[in-house]
């Protein structure tokens, strides 16, 4: 496990203006926060008696939970998508899961998961409606307060499922309840962002977005529950302006995912937030060749 805190550092020079930090999650060994949220909900898991657990993953959250299963002595079953990023998969099965692709997407896989396990009679690890993955992403929040010296005016947050942001929320809010809480979704995948507008839980909404982490297609309402209070304003982005983001990181010596560049992405259309700022570099895992596309040609990915 990487040191923890998790370094937060002044974004390089030329990416953003004002007084903007990066909180680098992409430095944990999985290359990706969701050991945070996997860990703290696995440790639930064994104490109530669990030998094996099953879930259902587009690869960091799978990775994480085969990681944090490994530790702490369970099997891990993972669904994934059929079309899952090759090497996020090839991660899941290299931390000893059982590795399942199934399914056009997230929520399709999800869906199968949840079946065989019912069959099996095993627990379903839910990404994103364990409440034991708040407190684990809560720790964001306290180790950005607790780093910078003085309160951020705004954390910008990549929303996929929203237990990231809701975890750092909760946390934030209660600690410094004038900071700003904003989220980040593709736009081609705007499931979480149509959610919090119409107030209940949407399904059915497309997730065609390369920032697989962002791949939702149906809402969690749980998450959805825990976001309404705490968040402040939620920011869209196109697949260009995300990939933009990827490359511009990759030219400072950066290497993110799409999800993982989405706070960037969003605080270019943000306009002023006050100072400091603090984006979260949520990942790092992306198959070598999309990464050469989003760094080389940028312009092939829909605006």
């Amino acid at each position: 496990m990487v040191e923890l805190p998790t370094p937060l550092e002044a974004v390089p020079p030329g990416l953003a203006p004002g007084e903007v930090f990066l909180k680098r999650e992409d430095f944990h060994e999985l290359g990706a926060f969701k050991w945070r949220g996997a860990l703290a909900t696995l440790e639930r898991y064994a104490a109530a008696g669990a030998a094996s657990v099953v879930t259902a993953s587009t690869g960091n959250h799978g990775a994480a939970t085969a990681w944090a299963s490994k530790r702490l002595g369970l099997r891990a079953v993972v669904y994934a998508p059929r079309e899952a990023s090759r090497s996020k998969t090839a991660l899941i099965a290299s931390l000893g899961a059982q590795l399942c692709l199934f399914g056009e997407d997230l929520d399709e896989a999800k869906e199968l998961g949840r079946a065989w396990a019912e069959q099996q009679g095993l627990p379903f690890f839910e990404d994103g409606a364990e409440p034991a993955q708040l407190e684990g992403y809560g720790a964001i929040g306290d180790e950005i307060l607790d780093q910078l010296p003085v309160d951020p005016a705004a954390i910008v947050v990549p929303v996929g499922n929203g237990a990231l942001l809701g975890g750092i929320g909760l946390r934030v809010r209660a600690r410094s309840p004038g900071t700003a809480i904003v989220g980040v979704v593709a736009a081609a995948a705007p499931v979480m962002a149509r959610s919090l507008e119409s107030g209940s839980a949407v399904a059915g909404l497309p997730s065609a977005t390369f920032a697989d982490g962002l791949a939702v297609r149906v809402a969690i309402p749980f998450a959805l529950e825990v976001l309404e209070p705490v968040v402040d304003r939620v920011v869209e982005v196109s697949e260009r302006e995300l990939a933009d983001a990827v490359g511009d990181l990759a030219r400072t010596g950066i290497r993110v995912e799409g999800a993982g560049a989405a706070a960037l992405a969003g605080l270019r259309r943000l306009g002023e937030l006050g100072r400091p700022v603090v984006c979260l570099l949520t990942g790092r895992n992306i198959d070598a060749e999309l990464h050469a596309r989003a760094v080389e040609r940028p312009e092939s990915f829909p605006g």
